[in-house]
């Protein structure tokens, strides 16, 4: 069985941290997003994989992710020329995906509880496809399944004003090679685009079994700026303390992970936090749910439920920053302000600097 990443899109709805970079590369609890999808497949025993890339990012992502050899994997990246849909996605790489099974699985997603579960079921026959679901409150806005009494899929909807069910399909999808003659017939819905959706129902048509699974746990698309703190704070609730970076006057409570490198003074952190390798903490407070990124900074600072990208700086800020995503080698300097009683909230792209 082969791996399909699909890693290519604009990223607009994260603008303007996805200006400069893919979205699939925006860390969470400081590992890129893409790199938790590369280690689910390889959990799952699959070390042929294929990435689907854009021409705006592809070169990041091929650099990012390099020869495959720290995971023990084969990457080929597969160039999509327009984001004309999931299913053209897969038309893309035909190719490569030849006549073996696949497991296709979006590279902005976050799961826990893995996808082997599913790669062992496909594995003892039965199934064309499995899908995985999760319950959402606004299945209006996905493509929603609806289910016979014994699990099996009978109908895909995508974005229905009159949705059938609140079960939403998540970004990992199994298949085998009968989804490319299906694909092959396709014609673009209203959005103009090929739609996965459409390619699972006409499996179903055709009379081949699509099977359904909810997911084990949690998941996230990590699509917006909000999002991305959810990602962070569900990633970051199951760390383990792990304390290596030098502490002078300071204190960790609770499940802390300082990187060996880090330095942090005169400072209060509680978890849960990450604290990458480089960075450095003086005169702070570093709350929960917040990742602080290689030799970033933060100085006579306080920041709690927030992302720092690496390289990233704050200095003397007069409130708490909390609910914030702020991008590599941005600097923002509070030195001046008048402390007030209320927080700062920032989205900030990369290298930009802001004077409070």
């Amino acid at each position: 069985m082969k791996g399909l990443i699909l890693s290519g899109g604009k990223g607009t709805r994260l603008r303007p941290l996805t200006f400069t970079r893919a979205k699939q590369l925006i860390p969470i609890a400081n590992k890129p997003n893409l790199f938790y999808v590369v280690e689910d497949l390889v959990d799952a025993g699959i070390t042929d994989i294929g990435v689907v890339i854009s021409p705006d990012t592809g070169a990041e992502i091929r650099q990012a992710l390099g020869d495959g050899g720290r995971w023990g994997v084969k990457f080929t990246f597969i160039e999509q020329d327009a984001p004309l849909g999931l299913a053209h996605a897969v038309r893309t790489a035909a190719g490569y995906l030849g006549e073996d099974a696949f497991v296709m699985y979006l590279g902005d997603n976050l799961l826990s509880g893995g996808i082997r579960h599913l790669v062992a079921e496909y594995a003892a026959g039965g199934a064309d496809s499995i899908v995985l679901l999760t319950p959402v409150k606004n299945p209006s806005q996905f493509g929603v399944a609806e289910l016979d009494k014994s699990g099996k899929v009978i109908r895909l909807v995508e974005k229905p004003k009159d949705p059938p069910s609140n079960l939403a399909l998540v970004g990992v999808y199994v298949f085998n090679p009968r989804i490319h003659e299906v694909i092959a017939r396709l014609k673009p819905s209203w959005r103009g685009e090929y739609e996965i959706t459409d390619a699972i129902q006409g499996l179903i048509e055709g009379g081949r079994r699509v099977v359904a699974h909810e997911v084990r746990g949690w998941w996230k698309d990590t699509g917006k700026p909000e999002d991305l703190l959810e990602a962070n704070r569900l990633v970051l609730s199951q760390v383990r303390r792990d304390v290596r970076g030098e502490l002078t006057d300071s204190r960790a409570d609770g499940a802390v992970v300082i990187e060996e490198g880090a330095r942090v003074g005169s400072t209060t952190i509680r978890g849960p936090a990450h604290i990458a390798a480089g960075a450095v903490i003086e005169n702070g407070y570093v709350g929960p749910y917040t990742s602080i990124g290689p030799a970033a900074k933060v100085i006579h600072s306080e920041i709690e439920y927030s992302i720092l990208l690496n390289e990233a700086e704050l200095h003397h800020l007069p409130q708490r920053m909390d609910a914030s995503v702020i991008g590599q080698g941005v600097v923002v300097d509070g030195t001046g302000l008048d402390a007030r009683k209320h927080t700062i909230q920032l989205v900030l792209g990369d290298y930009s600097q802001v004077k409070l």
